[in-house]
């Protein structure tokens, strides 16, 4: 798998309230998306950048990281074939990415993503 980026997932209470800090304090002006319950962060010229999170909306838990994946249909099979703990298989999401969540054997849990074209 080649990870094109890694998006760290800030768990918050409301991003409404929080999302001022991260836009007016560290410059993440662009608000590239925003669903409610999670929403990204960034800055136009630099690319850095934050997701917040409120709680995954269809995931039993949330993720500390969004690996936007190259190939996410590829890099299901290569996590299942070395055995790596799959938390919520591959899916299609109503909102448009195709993604799954596995956990490292750290404990740490990442959501692997893929955006449709």
């Amino acid at each position: 798998m080649q990870a094109k980026k890694i998006s760290t997932n800030i768990p918050v209470d409301d991003i409404e309230q929080a999302k001022s800090f991260y836009q007016d304090f560290l410059g993440l002006q662009t608000e590239e998306f925003n669903l409610g319950w999670v929403a990204r962060f960034t800055d136009a010229e630099s690319g850095a950048h934050v997701q917040l999170v409120t709680e995954d909306r269809t995931a039993p838990t949330d993720s500390a990281l969004s690996v936007h994946a190259d190939d996410v249909d590829a890099a299901y099979v290569e996590a299942q074939e070395l055995g790596y703990e799959i938390v919520y298989p591959l899916t299609t999401e109503e909102w448009g990415v195709r993604r799954f969540f596995v956990r490292a054997p750290d404990g740490t849990l990442l959501n692997i993503v893929a955006h449709r074209d």
